[in-house]
């Protein structure tokens, strides 16, 4: 059978373009691998050079959500990934302004993800870290993230959704991005209401210079919303469609964080006296799952919903709303870990979790029309 040369051309071209998505993604992991290490050489805390948990955590209570001293910080990391995201994506004529699917479903999820992490003490993010850190404690919460991707994806192939979503007008997908300035006024002036971590007090107090922070989270959400990398879309893309390449941005941030936390002699391979994290492998492994789950139910990894956010995705807003609002009833209510391990009341909130998961994956999915 004789090939036309169109097709040909066609098929050539379109591994070409391929292989340059994968070649980008990989370029931009390998940048944000080592702006997270160097994060902890200007003052993070070792192994969080990048965790959107832990500062969305900070940030909640800095605004005097929850009462944790140790973690009080307007993380100026988070300011930049939407703004980043927002001026990329309104110079691409990428800003689209969309909402309407789901809102309380979302908030609910987004709040479950956040206690999940706080059990594991990180996000998919810093889970990544902290095995370029050698810690191996992570290697349980990678099993358990696993997990709970392959579970959602069950359900996805099953017909989960959350309904469509609708244009807004753009002032509405304006106004979180809005707020980061208004967010970052605040730590700039750093008035008698917004509470700050005294020094040497726990995680909050530790921290890059502002301007530092503030650059890094610009580049990393520039990049991620150029390349959409999503730890849970890579592990749910390799699943479902058998293609791998947001999983080699993940490989890369790995990589380049590693050679860099060799090179600084950050990088100390065990399981005990990790910092910032707990050796109980089992509730490591189920807080993850529960993340991973959720994620998979919300469409994105908490740092895809904060480049969403930038984009004008008001749905993506409401689940950093139900994020914030986890860390507060994680804090509020003993359920966050801490070096010492899980909480009791932690590890019942996380099987609570888990089953509200579950529940909301069966009734949003359906069957598939024949």
């Amino acid at each position: 059978m004789l090939i036309p040369k169109s097709f040909s051309i066609e098929r050539k071209g379109g591994y070409s373009l391929m292989k340059k998505e994968k070649t980008t993604i990989v370029v931009a992991g390998v940048i944000i691998g080592v702006i997270a290490a160097m994060l902890v050489f200007f003052g993070n805390p070792a192994n969080m050079g990048f965790c959107i948990a832990c500062f969305l955590r900070d940030t909640t209570g800095a605004l005097g959500l929850h009462s944790a001293a140790a973690v009080q910080y307007i993380r100026p990391e988070i300011i930049g990934l939407v703004l980043g995201a927002c001026i990329v994506s309104l110079i691409t004529k990428e800003f689209r302004p969309r909402g309407g699917s789901a809102p309380v479903t979302r908030f609910v999820l987004g709040a479950f993800v956040m206690i999940g992490c706080l059990m594991f003490l990180g996000c998919p993010f810093r889970m990544i870290l902290r095995l370029a850190g050698g810690d191996g404690n992570a290697i349980f919460g990678l099993v358990g993230f696993a997990a709970g991707i392959l579970t959602g994806t069950f359900f996805l192939k099953k017909g989960y959704t959350l309904k469509r979503s609708y244009k807004m007008p753009k002032l509405e997908g304006s106004i979180f991005p809005a707020v980061q300035i208004v967010m970052l006024i605040l730590l700039v002036a750093a008035p008698a209401f917004i509470h700050f971590t005294e020094p040497d007090g726990g995680p909050g107090a530790k921290h890059a210079a502002i301007l530092i922070s503030l650059a890094a989270g610009v580049i990393v959400g520039i990049l991620a919303q150029r390349t959409r990398l999503c730890m849970v879309g890579g592990i749910r893309d390799a699943v479902l469609f058998g293609e791998f390449k947001l999983l080699f941005g993940f490989v890369a941030i790995l990589v380049s964080a590693l050679i860099v936390n060799v090179a600084l002699g950050y990088f100390h391979p065990g399981f005990a006296g990790q910092p910032i994290a707990h050796t109980d492998g089992l509730w490591n492994a189920l807080g993850m799952y529960l993340a991973g789950f959720g994620c998979i139910l919300l469409g994105g990894c908490p740092m895809r919903q904060l480049i969403l956010s930038g984009e004008g995705n008001t749905d993506s807003v409401v689940t950093v709303l139900g994020l914030m609002a986890g860390a507060a009833f994680a804090h509020n209510f003993g359920l966050a870990s801490s070096a010492d391990g899980p909480t009791a009341n932690g590890k019942i909130a996380v099987v609570i979790g888990i089953i509200v998961v579950a529940v909301i994956g069966v009734v949003n999915s359906r069957r598939k029309e024949a």
